[in-house]
């Protein structure tokens, strides 16, 4: 074997090493009971919204568990991402609206079971004025391991509306 084919073999073999020790360095992401509800919610669901139109959602655990990522479908908007991340014992979302704005809310730490996140408004992105409409918080009620709502409020120059989704897990 030549020498320079003995060390491509032996850069090789360290690059692969390293490559597994990296792999090794980031432990699984601290979690919280409320956190751990959102992540048992990752696979496919099923919905209807106030009016009775269907909606899609998909949830997907990322980033070595640190964050959950919803993807939300209506049937008369475009697809949505919501982001699910913890700030301390408190979770963080950062929702990525049809409507081009990012607005951030926040739900404080649940004490016991978890059958009801209040996420409240922080702050907002790329709103185009101080009262042009954005979501301004997020209620999400869990019912069972199949079953949860979400509701969602829009606030509109002074003006709150909600629109309930209902969802089923797909099976």
């Amino acid at each position: 074997m030549s020498l320079s084919l003995k060390l491509s073999s032996c850069l090789l073999s360290v690059f692969l090493v390293s490559l597994l020790a990296a792999q090794e360095m980031h432990p699984p992401a601290r979690s919280t009971p409320a956190f751990d509800q959102l992540k048992s919610l990752a696979g496919e669901w099923q919905g209807k919204d106030s009016s009775g139109k269907t909606a899609q959602l998909t949830y997907k655990v990322v980033s070595n568990g640190s964050v959950v990522m919803e993807r939300l479908a209506p049937a008369t908007e475009a697809e949505m991402i919501t982001m699910y991340s913890l700030e301390g014992n408190r979770i963080v979302v950062t929702h990525y609206c049809s409507a081009g704005n990012q607005p951030r809310m926040r739900a404080e730490p649940a004490a016991g079971d978890v059958k009801q996140l209040d996420f409240r408004f922080l702050d907002v992105t790329n709103l185009a004025s101080p009262d042009a409409g954005h979501m301004h918080e997020l209620v999400v009620s869990f019912e069972d391991a199949n079953h949860f709502t979400q509701e969602w409020h829009w606030l509109d120059h002074g003006k709150e509306s909600v629109e309930a989704y209902h969802f089923v897990r797909k099976q």
